[in-house]
C-alpha cells in the first residue's frame, strides 16, 4: 500500500498519482492505517 500526505500532499495529487491513501497529518495517517489493515 502507498499512503501519502502531509502539508504539501493534496488529496488530488494522492489520486493523480494512483495511492492508496491521504492523510492531511500523521494523527490522521494512523487512523487510516489502522482502517486499510481492517479491511483487509
Amino acid at each position: 500500500k502507498v499512503i501519502v500526505g502531509g502539508a504539501p500532499v493534496t488529496k488530488d495529487f494522492a489520486d493523480e498519482i494512483g495511492a492508496d491513501g491521504w492523510a492531511p497529518d500523521a494523527v490522521s495517517a494512523k487512523d487510516l492505517v489502522l482502517q486499510l489493515m481492517e479491511n483487509k
